[in-house]
């Protein structure tokens, strides 16, 4: 540690030389103090235990929804550490407090601190665990677990939406979903398997591509048994580059939109006639670039606000 000592100056030293070298020490003193980290206003965390590991719910809400006497939307979001921040940021920059975008309660399903994303993402968000089985040719999948959908279901429906109904004012009706990637792929499997959890499901590029496009192949059988009663809105969205083409951000192999053209179709075509499904491709924007205008595109659809709209 750094100490300021000015007990050796000569006698004769000026008032001023004092200062100065006082001055220069407690610069020095400051700099090996770390300045506070930034953090999130109006936030905050819960930590929710599931399968012996903890994972931080983070939570959102605007002053109007603190105040209403109705209750607000709420869209739940996968990917915390990446989209909760960039959500937040756009519903309240593009939003206008209310008048653009409605105000919503936003809850982020982060990762637990002790694995990696990677690791947390591969094994909650899939549905099939590629690892029980021999790898196919062209098959790459790096973490060590996958295929824990369901029980990630279960804790979604059973400990997520719980905590937030009973803590926030929010309306039962008006639930959305919004995933991207793997996220996207965990929301394909909530539409399949518990469509009523939420009202509205967005899913940006969802990697229907995994383990040999099973829960593509599940979907008609699934779909035919589920109640004709069933009502849910489905909106999918893709970037126009995430699919074979001749340029640095195509997909060499991977068809993102045609696998997203596929599931729509398979939802369109379904029994229950409650599914309400939009498909956009959106254009010039790869797999990395297509999660921030999607966003903006999906909550001034689903979340219009009280208007007259600006743009600022």
């Amino acid at each position: 540690m750094l100490s300021c000592n000015l007990s050796g100056a000569k006698l004769g030293q000026t008032l001023r030389h004092s200062l100065l070298a006082l001055m220069f020490c407690n610069a020095a003193v400051a700099a090996e103090i770390p300045p506070p980290a930034v953090s999130l206003t109006g936030t905050a965390v819960h930590e929710l235990q599931f399968q012996g590991r903890s994972y931080p719910l983070w939570v959102d809400i605007p002053p109007s929804c603190q105040q209403r006497k109705s209750a607000c939307p709420l869209l739940l979001v996968t990917d915390a550490p990446y989209a909760f921040p960039l959500i937040r940021s756009i519903r309240n920059r593009v939003g206008q407090q209310g008048r653009n975008i409605e105000d919503f309660v936003l809850a982020g399903l982060a990762y637990p601190v002790t694995e990696t994303p990677v690791a947390s993402r591969s094994r909650d968000y899939t549905p099939t665990n590629v690892k029980a089985r021999s790898p196919l040719p062209g098959e790459d999948y790096g973490a060590t677990v996958y295929g824990n959908a369901p029980a990630f279901a279960g804790f979604v429906a059973k400990q997520v939406l719980p905590l937030l109904q009973q803590q926030y004012r929010i309306d039962p009706t008006r639930q959305i979903y919004l995933g991207h990637s793997y996220g996207g792929l965990f929301g394909a499997y909530l539409i399949l398997h518990q469509p009523t959890l939420f009202s509205h499901y967005v899913l940006s590029s969802p990697s229907l591509w995994f383990d040999k496009k099973q829960l593509l192949q599940a979907a008609p059988t699934l779909l035919a048994a589920m109640p004709k009663t069933t009502r849910a809105n489905v909106w999918l969205y893709s970037g126009s580059f995430e699919q074979p083409g001749p340029t640095a951000r195509h997909y060499a192999e991977t068809d993102l939109v045609g696998d997203m053209q596929q599931f729509a179709l398979l939802l369109q075509q379904a029994k229950p006639p409650g599914l309400k499904v939009q498909a956009k491709v959106l254009a010039d924007e790869d797999h990395l670039t297509v999660f921030p205008p999607m966003v903006t595109r999906a909550m001034l659809e689903i979340l219009p606000g009280a208007g007259p709209y600006t743009g600022g």
